[in-house]
C-alpha cells in the first residue's frame, strides 16, 4: 500500500494489512508459535537474515508485523515492531544502542516507569543517565552529555504532567553530539504529533493507551524514521556498524541500510530477551488503531472543556495545566506542535493539597480511579499515591509531577455529564 499519498484516517483503517484475492477482509490472527517449510535451506536462510520471513513468533508473527507496519505508516517511519508493554518499548529503544558503559540523556518530566527505568534499572546494568529539565536551556542541557553518550529522550506530553517538549530544539541537541532523539509519543499519538516531521529519530508508543483505547490488551511499539545516519558516527555504534558474530559477522547498515536499527531489534533484541506482543493482543490493538483517528478528536474535545471548567473554579481548584488553555506554559508550544489538539489528559491541583484530591477521587462516580490513561471512559489517578508512589517528594517534583497533582483522563462521554461528575465531586469534597 502506497502510505504516503493516504491521509492519517485512511492509513488508521486500511494501513498495514492489505488482502490478497481470496484472502480474509478482516485481518486474521495467526495464532502459531511456529511456521513449516519444505527444506532446511529455507529455514537455514531465514536464521541467517537472508531472507525476510516467519519461523518462530518471539521474533516476528503475521499478525504483529501487519499492525506494526500500520504504526510505522502513522508515524512516518520505515519500519516498527511490537512489543508486549510501553515498558519494554522504552527499554529496547535504549538498549538497542546502548551497552554497560554508556550513557544516556533523558528529559526529567517523563512517566514515573520509565524514570525509574532509567535512574535505577539501567544503572544496574552499567547504563548511566543524566536528567535534565527539559525547559533549561540550551547550554544547561548540552553540558550533560558525554562522550560515551548514546541518545536523548522525552515525552511529546509528559506523564502525568502533560507538559509539551520542544521536539525540534531537542532534535538539533541530540544531532549535534551524533546522537539520535528518541520520543514516547503515547499520548500525542500520530493524529495530533508526528515527532518524526519534526527531527525525532525514534519513537515509542504504550499502545496500551489511545491507540488501544478500551484498556483491552497492554502493549507497545517502536518505530524507526531511518534517518539517523549510524555509519557517520559509527565509533559511537558499534552494535548497529561493525559485524554481528551472532549472526556470522553480519553488520546490519551495511545488509540493511535504513533498516539496520528496527532489524537489529527484532533480530537480537526480541531473540534474546523475547518481550513479543502476542497475536491476540495485535488483533485488538487493530480494532483500536481503526477508530484512532475518531476518538483523539473527542478526546481533546471533553478534555479541553473540563480544563476550562477548572480553569474556572478559582475556589477550588489551585491550578491547572493543559496546553490548549490560553495562559499556559505550555500554549505556544502546543500551538506549534499540537495544533489540533493535544490530548484528553490534564492534570490539576486542589487548595488543600495532597487530603483534599484522595477525598475529591473518592466522590466521583463517572470518572473511575484506576491505574490507566487514554480510554474510552473517564479515569482519574493521583500519581503521588498510586503510579510514582515510590518516588519521594523532591523525585515527584524533578518528575514533573506534584505531590497534589491529579491526573485526569477525559474519556468519550458526553462532555456535561463529565463536568457533571466533578462538580458534584468538588462539592461534597
Amino acid at each position: 500500500m502506497e502510505t504516503k499519498k493516504y491521509k492519517i484516517g485512511t492509513l488508521c483503517v486500511q494501513a498495514g494489512y492489505r488482502p490478497a484475492n481470496g484472502q480474509p477482509r478482516v485481518m486474521p490472527i495467526v495464532q502459531s508459535t511456529t511456521f513449516k517449510y519444505e527444506t532446511s535451506e529455507q529455514m537455514a536462510r531465514l536464521f541467517d537474515l537472508e531472507e525476510s520471513g516467519y519461523f518462530y513468533s518471539r521474533l516476528q508473527n503475521p499478525t504483529c508485523d501487519n499492525v506494526a507496519a500500520k504504526i510505522a505508516a502513522l508515524e512516518g517511519g520505515v519500519g516498527a515492531i511490537l512489543t508486549s508493554s510501553g515498558q519494554a518499548a522504552s527499554f529496547y529503544a535504549v538498549l538497542n544502542i546502548c551497552s554497560a558503559g554508556d550513557h544516556i540523556v533523558s528529559a526529567t518530566n517523563i512517566y514515573g516507569g520509565t524514570f525509574n527505568l532509567f535512574g535505577v534499572t539501567l544503572r544496574k546494568m552499567g547504563i548511566e543517565v543524566t536528567f535534565v529539565d527539559p525547559d533549561a536551556s540550551d547550554d544547561e542541557i548540552k553540558a550533560a552529555f558525554r562522550p560515551e553518550t548514546k541518545a536523548l529522550f522525552g515525552e511529546t506530553l509528559s506523564n502525568p504532567g502533560v507538559a509539551v517538549l520542544d521536539i525540534e530544539r531537542f532534535a538539533r541537541l541530540a544531532h549535534s553530539h551524533g546522537v539520535p532523539l528518541i520520543v514516547d509519543n503515547t499520548f500525542a499519538t500520530p493524529v495530533n504529533c508526528r515527532p518524526i516531521e519534526w527531527g525525532a529519530d525514534i519513537v515509542t508508543h504504550s499502545t496500551t493507551k489511545y491507540m488501544d483505547g478500551h484498556a483491552t490488551a497492554v502493549g507497545g511499539a517502536i518505530v524507526d524514521s531511518g534517518n539517523f545516519d549510524w555509519e557517520a558516527h559509527a565509533d559511537k555504534f558499534p552494535g548497529l556498524t561493525t559485524p554481528d558474530e551472532s549472526y556470522h559477522g553480519l553488520t546490519y547498515t551495511k545488509a540493511f541500510g535504513r533498516m539496520a536499527y528496527i532489524t537489529k531489534a527484532t533480530a537480537q533484541l526480541m531473540r534474546d530477551l523475547g518481550s513479543s506482543q502476542s497475536p491476540q493482543n495485535a488483533f485488538l490493538l487493530n480494532l483500536g488503531l481503526e477508530t484512532l483517528h475518531l476518538r483523539v478528536p473527542r478526546h481533546c474535545e471533553n478534555a479541553q472543556r473540563v480544563a476550562e471548567y477548572l480553569a474556572a473554579r478559582t475556589d477550588k481548584v489551585a491550578w491547572v495545566h493543559y496546553c490548549g488553555l490560553p495562559g499556559d506554559k505550555y500554549y505556544e508550544l502546543g500551538r506549534k506542535y499540537l495544533p489540533g489538539g493535544s490530548c484528553g489528559v490534564l492534570s490539576f491541583g486542589l487548595k488543600g493539597g495532597r487530603e483534599v484530591a484522595i477525598r475529591f477521587m473518592d466522590s466521583l462516580r463517572l470518572a473511575a480511579i484506576v491505574t490507566h490513561v487514554a480510554d474510552a471512559r473517564t479515569c482519574v489517578l493521583h500519581p503521588a499515591s498510586h503510579t510514582h508512589r515510590q518516588l519521594s517528594d523532591e523525585q515527584l517534583s524533578e518528575a514533573g509531577s506534584a505531590p497534589d497533582l491529579i491526573r485526569f483522563s477525559a474519556g468519550i462521554e458526553d462532555a456535561d455529564d463529565i463536568i457533571a461528575d466533578i462538580e458534584q465531586a468538588l462539592a461534597a469534597e
